[in-house]
């Protein structure tokens, strides 16, 4: 790297955590250490992102070194997390993807949240074979061929698919569907998916468009929405886009029977931001706290899960936090599975993984995906996200504008 990228890559911070395990000292345990890289988002748009995922990181490195690290082939390794700030910027990724291998040597890598840039840490991982696990659902991050790419996340398309069921059920008169998106990775296909899933099913598409990242003024959008008369809105795009879309909307008096934001709702930032004009709103998600999951790992079920978060944050978890936890625990069972740390033998653990944990099952399928399962829709009702479906997971009916 050139001269003045490695001087600011210095400046980046590097969170390390090895637990002591009763070592003299740290260059004791340094041949036999597990080396996990992690480029976050700390700062700039995906930070409130980025926190949740350190956050999650951080609860599952505390718990797995109290355990005395990983079992590698019989023997106890502890794990060092190493991470920096890649500042939500692609090409800063794709550096410190690269830095992580080469000067820090790290055995495996985690992916940044986020479809975009995922893909940009993905395509470095495999030029270095180095076996990565990603927060990402998106097809177009893991139809590239990438063989060293697992992601924690369902397809895209088991949340489209359950929307359509329930809300066309609802409102069974429903003729006319409004869709807007961010012209970006993840909300591109989601938009792109409920479009075909819409006509599909007989629904007439009377708006559509994509709006590019960082736009400030949706107005035009609102405008022709409100003029399409629409029974459902459907938005997607990252969390500030939606409270700035969200408060638009009431600014211009645009409103239906059913307005849905993906994946917003999923977030207490959500809510914290919108307050009263967050109600009613109705999302997917990958996994929700009320869920009953158990399973051999460093948590157990969602529940234990759920209150370490709450013990650490405040909060209550949503999908980024737990889906990264779960990747780490995947990470973990593949490399006891394969009994060492060499990179081909995890990356064939991880590709005929099949375990339960505290976040559902998790088996990847050829292309890296978590296999779907039934993914819950949510609403928020009272300033939190309650489930509507499926049916063994709902607490609520849903509620029409």
């Amino acid at each position: 790297m050139a001269k003045g990228i490695l001087n600011r890559l210095k400046l980046a911070t590097a969170a390390v955590g090895v637990a002591a395990l009763g070592l003299a000292g740290s260059a004791a345990a340094a041949d036999g250490v597990v080396k996990i890289g992690a480029p976050l988002a700390l700062s700039g748009g995906l930070a409130a992102e980025g926190a949740k995922q350190k956050l999650a990181y951080d609860l599952w490195l505390e718990r797995i070194n109290a355990a005395g690290g990983i079992n590698v082939g019989g023997v106890m390794m502890p794990v060092e997390l190493i991470t920096y700030d890649y500042q939500t910027d692609g090409k800063r990724a794709s550096q410190l993807a690269e830095k992580l291998i080469i000067d820090d040597k790290v055995d495996f890598l985690t992916a940044p949240f986020g479809s975009g840039h995922s893909k940009i840490t993905a395509g470095v991982a495999e030029r270095y074979g180095v076996p990565i696990i990603a927060v990402a659902s998106s097809e177009p991050v893991h139809n590239q061929g990438f063989k060293n790419l697992f992601g924690t996340l369902a397809p895209s398309g088991g949340l489209i698919d359950g929307m359509l069921d329930l809300f066309m059920a609802q409102k069974p008169d429903m003729k006319k569907i409004a869709i807007y998106g961010r012209d970006d990775v993840f909300p591109k296909i989601m938009a792109t998916l409920m479009s075909k899933g819409a006509t599909a099913r007989g629904l007439e598409v009377v708006y559509e468009e994509l709006y590019p990242v960082g736009t400030l003024d949706h107005a035009t959008a609102t405008v022709g929405m409100r003029s399409a008369e629409p029974d459902w809105i459907y938005v997607t795009g990252y969390t500030e886009d939606l409270v700035l879309v969200r408060k638009q909307m009431a600014e211009q008096g645009l409103d239906a029977p059913i307005i849905t934001m993906i994946t917003g709702p999923a977030y207490r930032e959500f809510v914290e931001n919108l307050g009263p004009l967050a109600e009613n709103v109705t999302s997917a998600t990958w996994w929700h706290y009320s869920a009953a999951y158990a399973g051999d790992d460093v948590f157990g079920t969602t529940q234990a899960f759920t209150e370490a978060v709450q013990k650490a944050s405040g909060e209550d978890p949503d999908y980024v936090h737990a889906s990264s936890a779960a990747a780490l625990i995947a990470l973990q069972k593949a490399i006891e599975k394969a009994g060492t740390l060499d990179r081909d033998a995890v990356r064939e653990a991880l590709r005929t993984l099949e375990i339960e944990t505290f976040y559902g099952p998790i088996k990847f399928r050829e292309d890296g995906l978590n296999d779907n399962r039934n993914l819950p829709i949510i609403q928020i009702q009272g300033g939190k996200p309650v489930i509507l479906s499926p049916a063994d997971m709902a607490t609520v009916e849903m509620r029409l504008n």
